[in-house]
């Protein structure tokens, strides 16, 4: 048996994802710009997959567009937000646990003139209302707050962060990376009140290569790509079908179970939480309050050395976020954890795929870890 726990880093695509995508693959492979009946349909497919992503963000379609992942949706609001607001101001907000996806654009931003304030998370890994509104400025532009984060599994408070910031800093827009929230946290861009928001496929049971951004009614951003004039004009380059078509049909295949689902999650990291404490030698890191998320350390013990532990027995988890690639864990470091801590952490995520005999697996094998290992 493999017991797969690495599924904020990437989950299984679902049946209905492989169907749609070997469809468009095999029978539906028409250019979506094309004049003609394979084109036409290939197009009407991608709008069909565009409500779908909609009606799980809780939007309207034509405020959902396509990109290549969660990457590039978070690139595209950094980027298009201090192009068009830049001669408004130069203060940008986020905060020092996002992902890299946010937080080297931030950087490349810095370079280009804006001034950036990173804002400090408790020890859980929470960001506080307070400290949002202590760094707010009348020429901020930009705040970015992820939802919740893929290491610690710690909740922002979002909406609340977005009605502060549009209450303080009138002329900042609001950006939230969803992409460990989508069909985790429940909220619908609707009544979200953030500005911009990112998703990605490949966490919610569709393929690697789609996600969306979700850009509020009214707002208009300068285009991401230019070329010729896909998604409004604003992200041009020919769409990538069998992507887009899984995508949308992870999310269609998610939304009838979902509660159920969440809640089912939501039980399986309490029990996994707790078989954890009661190992000696095993520490939690972070508020967990996400449904999927569990960080724990074995103080004294590699990262490395315990994931090839319990990968030899079939158990996989990964050390924080799969785009840190062996360096110490920036959102550990913020939070203040002990570095003994920090470099013996790793990261347990579950899917609504993930069972009662795969918890039992890890628990075990991280059991023998210690034994094996301290």
């Amino acid at each position: 048996m493999i017991a797969y726990f690495d599924n904020s880093a990437t989950t299984k695509p679902c049946p209905e994802a492989v169907a749609a995508m070997t469809d468009a693959l095999t029978e539906l492979w028409g250019n979506p710009s094309s004049l003609h009946e394979l084109g036409i349909e290939a197009h009407r497919r991608v709008e069909a997959a565009r409500r779908s992503v909609a009606q799980a963000l809780g939007a309207e379609p034509d405020r959902v567009f396509f990109t290549s992942g969660g990457t590039e949706a978070d690139n595209w609001a950094l980027f298009s937000t201090a192009r068009r607001l830049g001669k408004r101001g130069k203060h940008l907000i986020t905060t020092r646990i996002e992902h890299h996806a946010v937080l080297r654009p931030m950087q490349e931003l810095e370079a280009r003139g804006f001034e950036v304030t990173y804002l400090v998370p408790e020890a859980d890994g929470t960001v506080s209302l307070d400290a949002l509104r202590a760094a707010l400025r009348p020429d901020t532009i930009l705040v970015s707050v992820m939802m919740v984060n893929n290491e610690v599994g710690s909740l922002m408070p979002i909406q609340s962060m977005a009605k502060l910031t549009h209450r303080l800093a009138p002329n900042a827009l609001f950006h939230t990376d969803a992409v460990q929230g989508f069909l985790k946290v429940p909220f619908r861009a609707s009544t979200l009140d953030a500005d911009l928001i990112s998703v990605s496929s490949h966490k919610v049971h569709g393929p690697k290569g789609a996600g969306a951004l979700y850009v509020r009614k009214g707002l208009s951003l300068p285009p991401y790509l230019h070329g010729g004039g896909q998604e409004s004009g604003l992200r041009s380059g020919t769409e990538a079908v069998p992507n887009i078509l899984g995508f949308g049909a992870a999310c269609k295949a998610a939304l009838p179970t979902l509660r159920a689902d969440l809640a089912r999650e939501n039980a399986l990291k309490d029990r996994l939480r707790a078989g954890l404490t009661a190992i000696d030698g095993v520490v939690l890191n972070g508020a967990q309050s996400a449904p999927h998320i569990v960080s724990f350390a074995i103080p004294g013990v590699r990262s490395q050395g315990i994931i090839n532990c319990l990968q030899d027995r079939g158990v996989y988890v990964s050390a924080g976020s799969a785009c840190a690639k062996g360096h110490r864990s920036h959102v550990l470091e913020a939070m203040g954890v002990a570095p003994a801590v920090i470099d013996g952490s790793v990261r347990a995520s579950l899917s609504r795929y993930t069972t009662e005999a795969e918890l039992d697996a890890l628990i075990e094998a991280v059991r023998e870890a210690v034994r094996r290992l301290t």
